[in-house]
């Protein structure tokens, strides 16, 4: 499964990058590709590319505040959680999306 995200927290710092992280090594873990895009205070990191979007079977959105650009997922199916999360559970998170994307 191709799997893109945004990870995004308030402060934009801590969270942003652990959930990144982890969602990384879930994702690998379970065989998924997966890229994830960073909106923190130093701006936008590995943004997603039209093509990474395009062959994403699932966009997760693991984010606390407003994203940027969000409009650009339009027609995907998207998961939208708080980044606390994809930090706390990130397998179980894989899972459920495993089984969301199969619907």
């Amino acid at each position: 499964m191709n799997i893109v995200s945004i990870c995004a927290c308030t402060v934009g710092i801590a969270h942003t990058y652990i959930a990144a992280e982890k969602l990384e090594k879930a994702a690998e873990k379970k065989g998924h590709s997966i890229k994830i895009e960073t909106q923190g205070t130093i701006g936008i990191e590995n943004e997603l590319s039209e093509e990474d979007i395009k062959q994403a079977d699932i966009v997760l959105l693991a984010v606390d505040v407003k994203v940027s650009a969000k409009e650009r997922f339009e027609g995907k199916k998207i998961i939208e959680i708080p980044t606390d999360v994809a930090i706390k559970s990130p397998n179980k998170l894989i899972e459920k999306i495993e089984q969301i994307s199969q619907q």
